[in-house]
C-alpha cells in the first residue's frame, strides 16, 4: 500500500474509532493502536498530526483522545448544513422577541458543542462563543440534548443522578436551568429532532436572573414552537409523530 494511502486510512480509522465511542472518555494510543492492529508509534504519530488541524483533542488528566472540533464543525457544514442556514432568521426572531441570547447547540459526548449564536444590541447579555464547549448536566442545552436517551446512556455519560430530572425534561418538551452552570445566570432551551424523531440540537435562550427569571417559561414556550419549526423544515418528526409510527 502506498504510504500515503496507508497514513490516510490508518487516520480515518482513529476518527471511526473515536466516533463509536459513545461515553465520551476517550481512547488512548495503545487501545487505538490494538483496535486498529497497528504500530502504536504510528498511531500516535497520526493522532498527533490529527491533533495538530484540530480533529482530535487529549485529555490532560487522562491523556486519552476524543474527536476534536473541528469534526463536529464538518458534520455541521455537511450534515446539518440545512439546519444550520435555516436557524439564523429563527434565532434572530426569538432575540428580537426576548431580547436574550439566542444559541444553536449540539451534543459531544458529555459536552454541548455551540454552533451558532445570536445576541441583542444591549450590553449585558449572556454570550455564547461559537465552537465552546460547556458541560451537559448543568445546562439547559444539555438536558435536553440527551433527554431521548437510555437509563444506560445516560449512566455511560456519568449522568445516572440526573435520571429523573432528564425524564421530566422529556415528559415536558423543554428545560429549565437555574444557576446550575453559572451563578446569577438562567436558561431555558428545547430540542430540534431529526427525521428519526431523535434530538439532533438544541435551541436555547439565557440571560441574567436579576432580568430573565420572570420570563423563563415564556421563553421555554417560545423555544418549544421555534425548535418544532426548524424540526420540521430539515424533516424532523416531531414526537407525536413519532409516537402514531
Amino acid at each position: 500500500m502506498n504510504p500515503g494511502t496507508a497514513a490516510l486510512t490508518r487516520g480515518l480509522g482513529v476518527l471511526e474509532l473515536l466516533a463509536d465511542d459513545a461515553a465520551g472518555s476517550g481512547l488512548g494510543v495503545v487501545r487505538l493502536a490494538a483496535l486498529l492492529g497497528d504500530d502504536k508509534s504510528q498511531v500516535s504519530r497520526t493522532l498527533q498530526t490529527l491533533a495538530e488541524h484540530g480533529y482530535v483533542e487529549r485529555d490532560p488528566d487522562s491523556l486519552a483522545y476524543r474527536l476534536g472540533w473541528r469534526v463536529f464543525a464538518l458534520a455541521a457544514r455537511t450534515g446539518d448544513a440545512r439546519l444550520l442556514a435555516e436557524a439564523p432568521p429563527v434565532m434572530r426572531a426569538l432575540v428580537r422577541a426576548l431580547d436574550e441570547s439566542v444559541h444553536l447547540s449540539v451534543r459531544k459526548g458529555a459536552s454541548v458543542l455551540t454552533l451558532l449564536a445570536e445576541s441583542p444590541s444591549h450590553e449585558l447579555h449572556a454570550p455564547g462563543r461559537v465552537g465552546g464547549l460547556t458541560p451537559v448536566a448543568t445546562t439547559s442545552a444539555g438536558r435536553v440534548l440527551v433527554s431521548d436517551l437510555g437509563p444506560e446512556e445516560l449512566d455511560a455519560l456519568g449522568l445516572g443522578a440526573l435520571r429523573r430530572t432528564i425524564e421530566d425534561v422529556a415528559a415536558c418538551g423543554y428545560s429549565i436551568v437555574r444557576e446550575e452552570f453559572e451563578p446569577g445566570l438562567v436558561a431555558a432551551a428545547a430540542p430540534i429532532r431529526g427525521p428519526a424523531g431523535s434530538v439532533v440540537a438544541a435551541l436555547n435562550v439565557s440571560g441574567p436572573r436579576f432580568r430573565f427569571d420572570d420570563r423563563l417559561e415564556e421563553a421555554a414556550a417560545r423555544l418549544v414552537a421555534a425548535a418544532d419549526e426548524l424540526s420540521v423544515t430539515i424533516g424532523g418528526l416531531l414526537p407525536a409523530a413519532v409516537s402514531r409510527r
